[in-house]
């Protein structure tokens, strides 16, 4: 509890108070980790793929290009007839922070290079020059700390955005997450809200080695009083960050590296997305999908090769890890009977198998077959390009686990 008291302390430095004129914080010298990383390809939410030269970013456009597939005669339409803008998924999260921080004063950012220099992937690019130091919060590498005082902050009435660099690296926090974030308010019988959103990137396939591809909602899920979900397309990005920012509960908004360049075009209209909804992404008969984050991606692709071969799959984007959303899941259940999970976290203890569980629980009598989840393999995520797509499922498993399930 003493580093949530010193938060408290440390949280009185912000003010909601428009006369207040800090001195600007001098803009760190130390190389950021971003500056070694070689640039997102660019992904269209129609699938269009800019061209890039060099291999490994051809690679990736290969494993998130959006292959949608639909219905015949579906009504979907082409997202460049609609009106509103185009947004990069990282600028759709700005954009939903920028909108929120200027709606609620109390709305603050803080986190490591997340100034003047914008963030390690630029989601808080222009911010610092816009609201301030003491809006936006430059930290010490010292996660555990900065969330503490994150966590203070919010004690006291501010509406913090922490911003890990990598979710990885909130490993080191997770002693304030699990103790403080998510029981202050239990614990206190009510007396304390923690309005806190925690956010960053995370994920398999950059080649950025096994501490810097970890995917913990599965660590995460076990908290009690925490709010999980992930975001997968520019709307739902800034729908999800918009909700998470005034949510009364702390939320964990999980984005995943490779989908940060996707391009979508949203509304030019203020909208919010659900916290706890899923979305339906393409409606079907034969069986149900499950998925998340940047398996929706590959889903989608799986669903093309599926639909050519006769099936006719319903692929939900569950979005909210955590509560589920059992009423759209269930619904699906009971037309399709039969469930494949598809995620990226590891199959020992994960998002799947807590899904599993639910679903047996509440819909057993509608299953026609075992519920299959296909999952990460339970080992460090290899540096090797090769062996780093070969822990992750790929669209062919999916073809796969689809025919069986369907024989």
């Amino acid at each position: 509890m003493a580093a949530v008291f010193q938060g408290l302390g440390a949280a009185t430095a912000f003010s909601v108070s428009n006369s207040l004129d800090s001195r600007k914080f001098l803009v760190s010298s130390r190389k950021s980790l971003s500056a070694r990383k070689a640039s997102f390809p660019v992904v269209r939410s129609d699938g269009s793929v800019v061209p890039r030269s060099n291999a490994r970013v051809r690679r990736a456009e290969q494993l998130i290009t959006n292959a949608v597939a639909t219905k015949p005669d579906s009504s979907a339409a082409s997202t460049t007839s609609k009106p509103g803008h185009e947004l990069l998924l990282f600028e759709a999260l700005r954009e939903g922070l920028e909108e929120e921080m200027d709606r609620d004063p109390h709305v603050c950012v803080m986190g490591e290079d997340v100034g003047h220099y914008g963030g390690s992937y630029k989601v808080t690019k222009g911010l610092a020059d816009k609201y301030g130091d003491l809006r936006v919060l430059d930290t010490p590498i010292a996660e555990n700390s900065f969330t503490g005082m994150g966590i203070g902050a919010a004690m006291t009435g501010l509406r913090p955005i922490i911003e890990g660099m990598n979710m990885g690296f909130l490993l080191l926090a997770f002693n304030q997450i699990s103790n403080n974030c998510g029981m202050l308010h239990y614990t206190s019988g009510g007396q304390f809200k923690i309005p806190v959103v925690i956010r960053g990137p995370g994920g398999v396939g950059r080649q950025l080695g096994a501490e810097h591809s970890q995917r913990l909602e599965s660590y995460f899920q076990s908290i009690p009083g925490i709010q999980m979900v992930a975001c997968s397309t520019p709307y739902n990005a800034k729908g999800l960050m918009k909700a998470a920012i005034r949510s009364e509960n702390p939320v964990i908004l999980f984005e995943h590296v490779l989908l940060y360049n996707l391009k979508e075009r949203i509304p030019d209209e203020e909208y919010i997305c659900s916290l706890e909804e899923a979305e339906m992404v393409r409606p079907g008969e034969h069986v149900t999908i499950l998925t998340y984050s940047r398996m929706r991606y590959h889903v989608m692709q799986a669903a093309k090769t599926l639909v050519n071969k006769g099936y006719d799959p319903e692929v939900i984007d569950i979005r909210s890890l955590k509560p589920f959303d059992l009423y759209t899941i269930g619904n699906s259940v009971k037309k399709t009977h039969r469930v494949l999970i598809v995620e990226e976290c590891m199959r020992t203890g994960g998002i799947g198998a807590s899904l599993t569980a639910a679903i047996t629980e509440n819909f057993h009598d509608y299953l026609d077959a075992p519920i299959v989840c296909l999952s990460s393999q339970d080992v460090p995520t290899p540096y090797a390009g090769t062996l780093e797509e070969w822990t992750v499922v790929q669209p062919a498993q999916i073809v796969t686990a689809v025919e069986k399930l369907c024989q």
